[in-house]
């Protein structure tokens, strides 16, 4: 199955099994140290094109757009976001926000087909989103939760998604423009947290074969060295499936491309040598 997400200008990311893995650009976010939520109070929009500029030149294949943060207008500088970004950067958005109004204003700015990133099992949560996906042709993220929070074991999280998809069915979204998040909990808090998301991936593919998706850093939150936690935990995701992950391009684009490899994803390792040609070139 393949989910073709389109930037403003044209240009396409095709994910699917088999081919590279889809890198989404974690950094335009409030939460961060790198001043995203003063840029966004001060409608500032310089440095947050320099953060997509350089997420870019890592190697994101798409940008994730967050803006949802105590004292910030989501319904008006998502789309003040989204314009400004498509305006300079031919490249699919991934649009990180449960805000209906919000998420229709950036879509009504005319970028592409982005990604909307999430959908839980929540009746009010599907009812005023999932319409947008259909109205404006989206791809859609279905997240393995719902009112009741994370379960804690696979079968409970592939129910949640079913309930999900038997909502997309009846709205008419075609199926290959579904990406499930399986969802990953820290390790710390929950030695089984991996195992636990593994699972729950490996029977969303047998069952459907949606592409998968994850927010891998969420693995080492609390834990010292964090990086080092990421690149096992994305290495063996992707032996499970993974087709895209929202991550960290700069730090962990080399050994993802290093688990393409490994995974049969690049074939006689062109990609693989022709990044590290660039690499050395730098």
């Amino acid at each position: 199955m393949k989910t073709i997400l389109v930037g403003m200008h044209g240009k396409e990311v095709v994910i699917g099994d088999g081919l590279p893995t889809v890198i989404i650009g974690e950094k335009i976010n409030p939460f961060g140290k790198n001043g995203v939520k003063e840029a966004l109070e001060r409608r500032d929009i310089d440095p947050i094109l320099k953060i997509a500029e350089e997420q870019i030149s890592e190697g994101a294949d798409i940008l994730n757009i967050s803006v949802g943060a105590f004292g910030i207008d989501e319904a008006s500088l998502l789309p003040f976001v989204v314009e400004n970004i498509t305006k300079r950067f031919d490249v699919p958005l991934c649009l990180e926000s449960r805000n209906p109004v919000a998420l229709k204003n950036a879509l009504h700015t005319g970028c592409g087909k982005p990604l909307i990133n999430s959908v839980s099992g929540e009746k009010t949560v599907m009812e005023q989103l999932l319409p947008l996906v259909k109205e404006y042709r989206t791809g859609v993220v279905i997240i393995a939760s719902d009112g009741r929070g994370i379960p804690k074991d696979p079968d409970s999280r592939v129910t949640i998604v079913e309930n999900i998809v038997k909502q997309t069915d009846m709205e008419g979204i075609p199926r290959e423009d579904i990406i499930v998040d399986s969802i990953v909990e820290s390790v710390a808090l929950n030695a089984k947290s991996a195992i636990n998301t593994f699972e729950t991936m490996k029977m969303v593919k047998d069952k459907w074969g949606f592409n998968l998706i994850l927010g891998a850093s969420n693995i080492s939150f609390g834990l010292p060295q964090r990086s080092f936690i990421n690149v096992v935990f994305l290495s063996t995701a992707i032996h499970y499936g993974l087709t895209c992950a929202i991550t960290n391009p700069r730090i962990l684009k080399p050994y993802i491309m290093a688990a393409d490899l490994v995974a049969g994803r690049d074939p006689f390792a062109r990609r693989y040598t022709a990044f590290c040609k660039a690499m050395k070139s730098k």
